[in-house]
């Protein structure tokens, strides 16, 4: 479990393809290494990763083709900045929101407005995703924690104040980039639920309709 608050811009420096269609990372970050060991979870640009070894203030793990697929790590190359995120400890403050670094789909940055003080940026996000977003709500981009300012059919804007775009690769994203979205996992919860409750109330054949009892 992670808070959407990055650690550390990190790099990656080594993309190694293995078995499969799965691959080998290895990315350079001094902060999230100095305590890490085999078998830790660190926070790659929102995606949920288990160290396999560490040396020199790098860490690699190995990626699924799934992981690949579903999220925007199958397009990073040696190089590129990456945000980074260990795993919370019980007892820290929660200073983002509850994420699971799983992944929920890819989004693109569609626009950018900077202000005095910080930027509005706007994504387009997957179909099957815009009911989990509200305004006012959380949102995990890239790893970052980050309130939902503004909704649409298919798209979200957020606010990005100058700490944030300084401290994550949120600063450096161009428009058409792709960008690895996590949804608030309470809303979906809630949606399992409420679901769940009106399957049952079907079984019984209770109306579900005003008036009835759900």
């Amino acid at each position: 479990m992670f808070t959407g608050i990055i650690e550390e811009l990190g790099e990656i420096v080594r993309v190694a393809p293995t078995a499969g269609d799965s691959a080998l990372l290895g990315v350079r970050g001094p902060l999230v290494t100095s305590d890490a060991r085999h078998g830790d979870s660190i926070a790659v640009n929102g995606v949920c990763l288990t160290v396999v070894e560490v040396a020199d203030g790098v860490f690699t793990a190995d990626v699924m083709g799934e992981t690949l697929r579903r999220s925007a790590l199958g397009a990073l190359r040696p190089g590129d900045p990456v945000n980074l995120e260990r795993a919370a400890a019980l007892g820290s403050r929660l200073g983002g929101h509850l994420v699971q670094g799983h992944v929920d789909g890819v989004g693109e940055l569609i626009s950018r407005e900077p202000a005095e003080q910080w930027e509005t940026v706007r994504f387009r996000l997957p179909a099957a995703l815009s009911r989990y977003v509200v305004e006012k709500g959380s949102i995990t981009i890239d790893g970052v924690s980050l309130t939902v300012a503004a909704v649409g059919a298919d798209e979200f804007a957020v606010g990005l104040i100058p700490t944030t775009l300084k401290l994550t690769t949120l600063g450096a994203k161009g428009v058409g980039d792709p960008v690895n979205l996590e949804v608030d996992v309470l809303a979906k919860y809630v949606e399992r639920l409420l679901g769940d409750r009106v399957t049952d109330a079907d079984a019984r054949g209770v109306a579900s309709t005003p008036g009835g009892v759900a």
